[in-house]
């Protein structure tokens, strides 16, 4: 039988087997320090970005937290002025009357009952505040009178 292998050509592949599989681990090992340094890297990102989202976390309770507060204290504010509003509105009232029995036909003191009465009526909000409707000025369902607007808005005198 003859040889096909010389031991100088199995040394020369043995070599360039080694050299190759080094080369190889020379790769993977540098593969794997590039993979080890990204996962550091990434690990202090998480921890920095988990240490954000508890500052974000703690400013969020906070700022509902300030906003429950800041809207009870309007809400105490705003009892209180209406409050002032009525012993206003009754301070008014007591004061009319004793200026309606000295001066029944004072014209002044028909503004003042004037003044009263709204002040009244706007504590007890009997009447709201007409609210305008701009749908209905820019698509009307109806055709305009342009005379009985003006009328309306006190523009132009009726006729009589």
């Amino acid at each position: 039988m003859a040889k096909l292998y010389t031991e100088k050509g199995v040394r020369r592949l043995v070599l360039r087997l080694r050299e190759e599989y080094e080369a190889v681990l020379r790769g993977q090992r540098e593969a794997a320090e590039s993979v080890k340094a990204e996962n550091r890297a990434l690990r202090a990102r998480v921890s920095e970005l988990e240490g954000e989202r508890g500052n974000v976390s703690s400013a969020l309770v906070h700022a509902v937290a300030e906003g429950e507060r800041i809207k009870t204290e309007n809400s105490l504010v705003a009892e209180n002025e209406r409050r002032e509003l009525a012993l206003l509105a009754e301070k008014c009232r007591l004061l009319l009357e004793r200026l309606t029995a000295k001066y029944p036909d004072e014209e002044d003191v028909r503004d003042f009952a004037a003044f009263t009465e709204a002040l009244r009526a706007r504590l007890s909000d009997e009447e709201p505040e007409p609210v305008f409707d701009m749908e209905a000025v820019l698509a009307p369902k109806q055709p305009l009178d342009l005379g009985e607007l003006c009328k309306e808005l006190g523009l132009m005198e009726e006729d009589e």
